[in-house]
């Protein structure tokens, strides 16, 4: 039996798609749950799974090309033998006509839900798969998943049989360039070179440098990590960082506004939706934390961690890169002391961490003690914000961070 997917609606108002590499061509046999495409929004990219076991008919659009919402993105030939329990939930998706079933496709053909329990039952794979695992007795939840969020593939249970273990791409080392090499700029990177070319041409910065001494924030997240560090929750400075700034603004909500496109409008928002900019393998990508103001450090902490490993896998919700209010760019991971960011419009600044150096300095006494520095490069639009009041703001955000004791009575 023939059956086009239809290409779903992402949600965020997105009504099309760039098609940026089919990972099977017309003709190839298929199995449920493997990646057919990638997909590409103006937010990121999206892996597309096909929902039963088939052949690929057609394909109805070429790489580089424009999808539409609501349009046939391929064609299949489901096999006869269709496990029935994804038959049945594929049928309940498609004759879905409200909104509400319309998310519930977009969530079932696109994204992943989290496991709640390592057994055998709530392992994420595919009916199929577990199929798979029962013939040859094997617990699933003794598998490594390598899909999305740990999800199990036909690989993994064909990969555990054999027993070989797959050498990481890491590992490899790429082959020296002997010709020029010219690709397109598209997909992620092309909407970011838009947006930054349009920010710096319609937003007035300035730029707004200081030093901060972070020894006691460092010892901080020293005592926190050994506390409640786990394979699963990775503590960093980012998420001290991201709530001191959430208290700042509280005494600074300019800091967290947004203008119209017209600049007719100033908008004080409530919500703290702090900004991560990400270097990602699709490129720079800038998903953000909601509502910090109401979130624990822990809380905070396991945001910053999924929402990175997201990021730079490219595989993220539209959901979890809009709405942001204001960005941290925390180049010192990467190296440099201090940078000129450029604000992610429509906010109105941005803030760059630069690299934790170890250095001399003089105590109140006149002796000189090593003390950890880090530089913070701040970019304001000067149309809302003014010197003295980012001014102001940093000195405030910069005492939490020197004081990390003065922010216990204000943490929620």
């Amino acid at each position: 039996m023939k059956k086009d997917f239809i290409l779903p609606d992402i949600g965020e108002g997105i009504v099309e798609c760039e098609v940026i590499e089919w990972k099977v061509k017309e003709g190839d046999t298929i199995d449920e749950d493997q990646i057919v495409v990638d997909v590409s929004t103006d937010k990121a990219i999206f892996e597309i799974p096909s929902m039963y076991n088939g052949r690929i008919l057609k394909l109805y659009h070429r790489e580089g090309d424009t999808a539409q919402v609501h349009s046939p993105l391929f064609a299949i030939e489901i096999e006869s033998d269709v496990d029935q329990e994804s038959d049945t939930a594929l049928q309940t998706v498609e004759t879905a006509s409200d909104t509400t079933e319309k998310k519930g496709r977009q969530e079932q053909a696109i994204q992943v839900s989290a496991p709640t329990a390592q057994t055998d039952e709530k392992v994420l794979t595919t009916p199929a798969v577990r199929k798979m695992a029962r013939e040859h007795s094997l617990d699933l939840a003794s598998i490594a998943g390598s899909g999305k969020q740990g999800r199990v593939l036909k690989e993994d249970i064909l990969q555990h049989l054999s027993g070989e273990k797959v050498t990481p791409v890491s590992e490899v080392l790429p082959p020296l360039a002997t010709t020029d090499r010219v690709e397109a700029i598209k997909g992620v990177r092309k909407i970011m070179a838009e947006r930054m070319s349009d920010a710096v041409a319609t937003i007035p910065h300035f730029t707004y440098v200081d030093e901060v001494d972070v020894t006691a924030l460092v010892d901080l997240r020293q005592t926190l990590k050994d506390t409640y560090a786990s394979d699963e929750l990775k503590i960093t400075l980012m998420p001290l960082f991201i709530k001191a700034l959430s208290l700042a603004l509280n005494a600074f909500p300019i800091l967290n506004s947004r203008t119209n496109d017209d600049f007719t409008e100033l908008t004080y928002v409530a919500s703290h939706n702090i900004g991560m900019a990400v270097d990602g393998k699709t490129g720079l990508l800038v998903p953000n934390i909601k509502q910090v103001q109401q979130l624990s450090l822990l809380d905070i902490a396991r945001e910053v961690t999924r929402l990175t490993d997201a990021a730079r896998s490219g595989k993220i919700s539209p959901q979890e890169l809009s709405g942001g209010t204001i960005t941290i760019s925390n180049i010192g991971a990467i190296g440099g002391t201090a940078a000129t960011p450029i604000i992610n419009k429509p906010s109105v600044a941005i803030v760059a961490l630069g690299k934790i150096q170890t250095l001399p300095r003089y105590d109140a006494q006149g002796n000189v003690n090593p003390r950890k520095i880090m530089t913070v490069s701040w970019s304001g639009d000067h149309r809302v914000i003014d010197g003295g009041t980012i001014a102001r703001f940093n000195n405030l955000w910069m005492g939490y961070l020197e004081n990390p004791a003065t922010m216990l009575a204000l943490l929620r």
